[in-house]
């Protein structure tokens, strides 16, 4: 009989809410005491997604053992203040501690910090493959007690902060030196430690993303685009926007979302009427109403744009075919890659650990589609080594996938697609159909 964990509601920090630091002369003090404490500096960031255009930390929350717990407020400071410079060397002393790192390390960067070592809670969930990765999860299953989310999509950049937000941000590393111990103990008992710490390092080292290259692409809801002048169209609002969200640091989706964008390309609106017909299914919103004769020009510039200027619906060469066109027109490329997913399920399965984080699925893809140089020729393990290396798979991934893929790349017909029964079709209707 499984034993029931008995999970207790965290509701305030064991010493309270501390006082929002905002001066110089309590950011000194919080330093001070900081630097009288020993281990890990537990770290997390509060940012407006959402509601503003910049991805800044508008509260940082620090606690160190016998160093306090603290918040601080970046804003009134800024960027590459010389109290951040001096945090960022007292917390180089030690590890720093966050829970899904690559999110809030560019908005710490931003402000001066950069930690030297690191341990991610999330990331040794997945590696340590817990079923639950989130923080509140993870306290509630190893610590046995439940954190309150309900402010998780909060404005944070208003002021002054509420006293509840306050409360529900200290919370978030209340515990989390106490969760990074239980995680290690985790971790090194199933001998994946080294894999974490190698991950950790990987994360620290990584370039900074490169800027996107026509970031408009990205639009959500570009699958319904068919015609390339409906792309000119999405392309000269996605830039207007961006360019009104920028100077008002707003979210771009507070002026005008992404589907509102993609149902008026669609339907090419030039009056108000038409564009509010297009939108009114949406829900037409006051707020996308407030630009109206922006949007209107940005629509009319774009159908005014010759034919010989339309944007191409595919300019990325670098990018692969879509996985569902290989089996049929890249029938050679397919079938090793069968192989290797069918392979690499079975490791990630044996290992106990998510198949996208035992090795990047586009890193296996890329392998398939372009063979490094004599692997298709013999089983050259080190061909296929050096490959994901130059991708940028780590070492322990290389370990554990490189002779699967290396054999699967000698495959010359792919698996067989699982049959599904009889029993488990569904009968489609006329209409559904």
């Amino acid at each position: 009989m499984t034993e029931e964990i008995i999970v207790v509601p965290l509701l305030q920090p064991a010493e309270g809410t501390p006082p929002v630091i905002d001066t110089e002369s309590s950011f000194k003090d919080a330093l001070a005491q900081l630097a009288q404490g020993n281990g890990p500096f537990a770290v997390d960031a509060e940012r407006a997604s959402g509601f503003r255009y910049s991805a800044r930390a508008y509260l940082i929350q620090i606690k160190r053992s016998n160093g306090g717990l603290h918040l601080i407020d970046p804003i009134p400071f800024g960027p590459g203040h010389e109290l951040f410079g001096q945090l960022n060397t007292l917390m180089n002393t030690d590890e720093v501690i966050l829970h899904a790192s690559t999110q809030d390390l560019p908005c710490l960067r931003e402000l001066g910090i950069n930690p030297v070592r690191l341990f991610d809670t999330e990331l040794a969930g997945r590696i340590a493959g817990l079923p639950r990765v989130g923080l509140g999860p993870l306290l509630e299953t190893l610590m046995g007690v439940s954190l309150a989310k309900e402010h998780s999509a909060a404005d944070w950049s208003v002021r002054p902060l509420p006293q509840e937000w306050l409360t529900y941000a200290a919370l978030d590393v209340e515990l989390l030196v106490e969760l990074r111990d239980r995680m290690y103990e985790i971790l090194d008992k199933a001998k994946k430690i080294s894999w974490a710490l190698e991950e950790f390092a990987s994360i620290l080292k990584a370039p900074p993303a490169p800027p996107r290259v026509d970031p408009w692409r990205r639009t959500s809801g570009m699958h319904k685009i068919k015609r390339r002048d409906q792309l000119a169209i999405i392309k000269e609002l996605w830039v207007a926007r961006d360019r009104v969200a920028s100077e008002q640091d707003i979210a771009p989706g507070k002026l005008l979302n992404d589907t509102a964008i993609v149902e008026l390309a669609m339907a090419a609106a030039v009056t108000k009427k038409e564009f509010e017909k297009a939108l009114r299914p949406l829900g037409l919103r006051a707020r996308w109403l407030e630009n109206l004769p922006l949007w209107l020009s940005c629509i009319s510039a774009a159908i005014a744009v010759p034919e010989d200027q339309w944007p191409a619906m595919r300019t990325n060469a670098d990018t692969l075919p879509p996985i569902k066109l290989w089996r049929d027109k890249f029938p050679e490329k397919y079938a090793p890659l069968s192989h290797a997913r069918a392979s690499i399920e079975v490791i990630a399965h044996d290992n106990e650990i998510p198949v996208e984080n035992l090795i990047t699925p586009e890193h296996v893809r890329r392998v398939c589609w372009k063979p490094p140089t004599g692997a298709t020729e013999n089983l050259s393990i080190a061909a296929v080594e050096q490959a994901l290396s130059d991708l940028g798979a780590r070492q322990w991934q290389i370990t554990l996938v490189a002779p699967a893929l290396a054999a699967a790349l000698l495959e010359k017909e792919p698996l067989p697609v699982p049959e599904v029964p009889a029993a488990e079709v569904t009968e489609t209707t006329p209409e559904e159909a």
